[in-house]
């Protein structure tokens, strides 16, 4: 899920159990996973987004106007 951050926003997995937290950024766009997202957004420190431009996978990375 690609969501951009509005606010700083620390992030612990439940499945590692309090043992590891990864510190987002205001202004960082990323994919996370799916918990980490709808935490954040509940929390209102995210939106959710589209990819980047140069991540896209739908080939037309770089281009512009017609061919």
């Amino acid at each position: 899920m690609w969501i951009r951050f509005t606010a700083d926003h620390d992030f612990s997995p439940a499945a590692r159990g309090g043992r590891v937290t990864i510190a987002y950024r205001a202004g960082q766009v990323v994919n996370v996973t799916r918990e980490c997202g709808a935490a954040a957004i509940l929390a209102g420190r995210a939106v959710k987004c589209t990819a980047r431009r140069k991540d896209r996978q739908d080939g037309t990375e770089g281009r512009r106007g017609a061919d």
